[in-house]
């Protein structure tokens, strides 16, 4: 590996490690997926396919925090509007609040 990328592949490992903690499998689970994903690559020395690979890593970090950022409305969708009835209410009724 090339010495300059060499931090921001441990940079992309830490940061991938962290969002796996809420990973819906486990972090177990994701974190056995991480090393095996870097160990297999990890004889890879051309610098421009060491940036492709990146690049594809820090995809799917935007993934992830768009999966948990996704699971997070739902929930507080779930919370405020299929518990008190209020937004099937506001879609079959309109939105006439004032009257």
């Amino acid at each position: 590996m090339a010495n300059p990328l060499k931090s921001e592949v441990v940079r992309l490992y830490k940061t991938l490690l962290f969002l796996g903690r809420e990973y819906p499998k486990g972090t177990d689970y994701f974190r056995d997926r991480l090393r095996a994903a870097f160990t297999k690559n990890r004889d890879v020395k051309d610098p421009e396919e060491i940036r492709q690979l990146l690049s594809r890593g820090e995809y799917v970090v935007k993934e992830l925090e768009a999966l948990y950022y996704l699971r997070k409305y739902r929930a507080m969708k779930k919370r405020y509007y299929d518990s008190a009835g209020l937004g099937t209410w506001c879609y079959t009724h309109g939105s006439d609040w004032n009257s």
